[in-house]
């Protein structure tokens, strides 16, 4: 896959995430927050599944063994982001809560980049970087001024 194919599916990752929340919050409406949250998780469960059936890569259980115990905490901390943003759309919007969401991911990604966090390449925070994160920032704050 090129690198422009990634970014159009990024972006369209991008617009996937920003629609969930709304989605979420109001299936919320009718069930209830929590429950919300599981019917999303088991969906993308079953979504999942079929996914790993088809692309023939169905070693899950055999593979899953090796891993360490913090590898398998990305699904916890993937529920805490949904039933957040379920609690937090209807709130304080959808635009607010994308803009902290994007704000709260910039500053974790430039600091697990500082440090090479999980193995990974090393970049530095660099005053550039610095100054993108600082109007992020100012633009969370605008986006939330009602």
């Amino acid at each position: 896959m090129n690198n422009m194919v990634l970014v159009l599916l990024l972006a369209c990752g991008g617009l996937a995430v920003a629609i969930q929340p709304s989605i979420n919050a109001r299936l919320a409406e009718r069930v209830g927050s929590y429950e919300s949250s599981l019917i999303s998780f088991a969906v993308g469960t079953l979504a999942m599944l079929v996914m790993v059936i088809i692309s023939g890569r169905g070693n899950l259980l055999r593979n899953v063994v090796g891993v360490s115990w913090w590898e398998l905490t990305g699904g916890f901390l993937g529920a805490y982001f949904v039933t957040m943003t379920i609690i937090a759309v209807p709130r304080l919007g959808t635009a607010a809560v994308m803009s902290i969401i994007i704000s709260g991911q910039l500053i974790t990604g430039v600091l697990l980049d500082q440090f090479g966090a999980f193995g990974l390449r090393q970049i530095p925070l660099t005053p550039v970087r610095g100054i993108g994160i600082l109007l992020l920032c100012l633009g969370t704050g605008l986006v939330m001024r009602r």
